[in-house]
């Protein structure tokens, strides 16, 4: 297997919510819902930086596509790190999180590692760093 992910879907239990909450209140650029020709295909991508997606795919579909049985989610079984270029936009993406509907979990603080950093749940539950890191920043855009 070769070190890289380029899709990373979250199963949602509202696919029109969850696509309002991340293209209209986090602005991630979107085709919208595609695949409502094919049973169980209906699924919003985002455009992430260097190629990767996120997708949105109602929760019960992606039971049926896996095989696996629907199953409660859990805000600590995994979190997704948004990290962020300077310390002043941890805040700015907390609030337009928070301004989207997402519950602020943790308000933005100084971290054990020298950075900054908070966390909030999309409408689902999956929970979000948003993270300054001065050891690990991403590229320039």
């Amino acid at each position: 297997m070769k070190p890289r992910i380029s899709v990373l879907t979250l199963g949602v239990a509202n696919l029109e919510r969850s696509l309002a909450f991340y293209r209209d209140g986090l602005k991630l650029p979107t085709q919208g819902i595609v695949g409502h020709e094919f049973d169980h295909g209906a699924v919003a991508f985002f455009d992430l930086s260097t190629g990767v997606k996120l997708a949105i795919w109602a929760q019960d579909d992606l039971a049926h596509d896996s095989g696996l049985a629907k199953a409660p989610a859990s805000s600590t079984s995994f979190s997704i790190g948004h990290n962020v270029l300077h310390r002043r936009e941890v805040d700015e993406v907390m609030e337009q999180a928070r301004h989207a509907g997402a519950d602020l979990v943790k308000v933005a603080e100084e971290t054990f590692y020298g950075g900054y950093a908070g966390y909030f749940t999309d409408p689902d539950g999956h929970l979000w760093e948003v993270v300054w890191n001065p050891a690990n920043l991403p590229p320039e855009d």
